[in-house]
């Protein structure tokens, strides 16, 4: 028998930890093509989630994702300046996480 715990390990019945991807505010910026002034103004504004490491923002990413998709403007300069331009197509299902979340098409019966 195996008597060694081991935290976050499945076959305790427990589920693991999800790995947090933090980026800085200079990073965030050219990842979403927006000047830091505007990551910094959805930080005051609490729209973005982060912590406070040795003075700096560290911020949370899936945070910036879903800011990122409620604002048209931002929405448009991600795609055309920052990591959308050189995604063709975005081929994430889960709508939550989507930069693209899928159009409501209006079919009509013919």
């Amino acid at each position: 028998m195996n008597d060694i715990f081991r935290p976050n390990d499945p076959s305790n019945g427990e589920h693991p930890k999800e790995t947090v991807v933090r980026v800085s505010v200079s990073e965030a910026s050219r990842l979403f093509g927006v000047h830091q002034r505007t990551i910094r103004r959805a930080i005051t504004d609490g729209k973005i989630r982060y912590i406070v490491v040795r003075g700096r923002y560290r911020l949370h990413f899936g945070s910036l994702i879903k800011w990122s998709q409620e604002q048209s403007t931002v929405r448009n300069k991600r795609d055309n300046n920052g990591i959308g331009q050189w995604v063709d197509t975005w081929k994430i299902k889960n709508q939550k996480f989507s930069p693209r979340p899928p159009a409501k098409s209006n079919l009509q019966s013919e």
